[in-house]
């Protein structure tokens, strides 16, 4: 991919708007019985309304509307009493009806917010337009025949929430944040999975470009951005395009756009359309949704707790420093995993397991290409197991380096314990002074010009014979005591 694009010269301004889709958890699809379970087989699930069959009805799916209002207690916004289902017409191949039922008119929610904080600055609120319900379209597939589209119905109503923000963002790096705490809060609540990689949640970006305090330019629309990496590329990238056309006298076409993510570039895909383009009606065969005032309120009074509870919560309780806290809280099973975690853990801060869930844990997942549900499920490590390989590192009975070992060894064996791995691979570590005294003298004796340069005043040889013990011991040393007794031995 080519590199990133230069960001927009000193007096010119980005301006983004984000209509997030994300796939409501439900068993069933908006209108239909169908599963709405993720499958790699086309057209594995789809129903006789999914595929749009002469003479069949639809018929709206409960759930998948109180999922909707949690969604929009949890951002603050006002829920419609009253709220119309409408067709919005247009021809796609993988869309079986010709139109997608959908809300313009009276969308289930508006208004609400979302607060973001970039590393180093203070939090700001991004407004949030509207939430409203509509059923997905089927996916068009390019490469199952030479030649030929073909069409998978699988994600053919399924039940989706757009949430439109108002274009308040300025940069991809706020336009992630943003998508990155919606994420979190829709997962905290359970309504929607938040898996981009199998488009639970996806992304469509409005982005024009203006002279600072300038109107609003022209914009256009990227769409299906699946990655927050992919979200913050393809801003950059337009931004700068447009900017380029303006500079040189030109002007922006409002147009959608795809984004190439592996050449990191947009490309048009179409001119934009309005919204009477689509020429909206209200669903004939669908009634109004029609909510009490006790409903409504009964949905808010179960309420999980949100992420900035949390965060608060992680820095008052296990001292956290808040940028920790709100990468643990992004992910509601990472932070209820930490949580477990520490309650269990001897010898070892929150603060240091917080760290080795971010790092250690984090480069598993990403070598294994799993999430942390996948390590547990797949590979057995239950909190209690991972408490008991890191009480043995808190507690000084091997170091974190063997850690490491031990912990590709529990994946590699879901059944092995930590302690028989340690006992198995000679792990343990050395932490006798009697044991480890002839080991360092030795060491020292036959490297009598290292210790002549320590004690001339070059400290830094100092680490050099850190290192070397610690290779001697294949990493079993404790590092505390190797330390203590080179520094007497150095001194003598």
């Amino acid at each position: 991919m080519s590199s990133p694009p230069p960001s927009l010269p000193t007096g010119w301004q980005t301006v983004i708007g984000l209509e997030v889709h994300a796939q409501i958890s439900s068993t069933s699809k908006l209108f239909s019985g169908a599963t709405s379970k993720f499958s790699i087989e086309a057209n594995e699930h789809v129903s006789f309304i999914d595929c749009a069959l002469p003479g069949v009805l639809p018929s709206l799916n409960g759930s998948c509307v109180e999922k909707a209002i949690l969604s929009a207690h949890a951002l603050g916004g006002e829920v419609s009493r009253c709220s119309i289902f409408e067709r919005k017409h247009y021809f796609y191949a993988d869309l079986p009806q010709g139109y997608q039922i959908s809300q313009l008119q009276e969308p289930l929610m508006r208004g609400g917010k979302v607060s973001i904080a970039l590393e180093g600055e203070s939090s700001r609120e991004i407004s949030i337009e509207r939430l409203h319900i509509e059923q997905d379209a089927g996916k068009s597939l390019h490469d199952m025949l030479a030649g030929k589209t073909c069409v998978d119905l699988n994600r053919s109503g399924v039940a989706l929430m757009e949430i439109v923000s108002e274009p308040m963002l300025h940069s991809g790096e706020e336009a992630s944040a943003y998508v990155s705490k919606l994420r979190s809060i829709l997962m905290a609540i359970g309504s929607c999975d938040g898996n981009m990689q199998e488009g639970s949640l996806r992304v469509d970006a409005n982005v024009s470009v203006r002279a600072v305090g300038g109107r609003l330019g022209t914009r256009c629309e990227i769409k299906n951005l699946n990655s927050l990496r992919f979200l913050r590329q393809a801003i950059a990238y337009e931004a700068m395009r447009q900017y380029e056309i303006i500079s040189s006298g030109g002007r922006v076409s409002q147009e959608t756009r795809l984004f190439d993510s592996e050449k990191g570039v947009t490309r048009g895909m179409r001119t934009k359309e309005e919204a009477h383009d689509y020429r909206y009606f209200p669903d004939p065969d669908l009634p109004q949704v029609t909510l009490t005032s006790e409903y409504i309120e009964g949905l808010r009074a179960v309420l999980p707790e949100l992420p900035d509870a949390r965060i608060a919560r992680l820095v008052g309780t296990h001292n956290l420093a808040a940028y920790t806290a709100g990468l643990l809280a992004e992910d509601k099973y990472l932070s209820d995993y930490f949580e477990e975690l520490s309650s269990k853990v001897e010898g070892l801060s929150s603060k240091d397991v917080a760290n080795w869930l971010l790092g250690e844990l984090s480069s598993c997942q990403r070598e294994r290409g799993v999430g942390l549900a996948g390590l547990v499920s797949d590979y057995g490590l239950s909190s209690s197991r991972a408490a008991s390989l890191l009480s043995l590192i808190g507690l000084g009975k091997i170091s974190a380096r063997a850690g490491k070992e031990v912990l590709s060894k529990m994946l590699e064996d879901s059944d092995a314990s930590p302690s028989s791995i340690v006992e198995a691979l000679g792990l343990q570590q050395l932490g006798d002074r009697e044991e480890l005294l002839p080991l360092l003298e030795g060491l020292l004796a036959s490297n009598s010009a290292q210790v002549s340069a320590y004690r001339s005043g070059k400290v830094a040889v100092f680490g050099w014979f850190v290192g070397q013990a610690m290779s001697l011991t294949k990493g079993r040393a404790d590092p505390k005591v190797v330390n203590e007794l080179l520094r007497e031995l150095l001194s003598g």
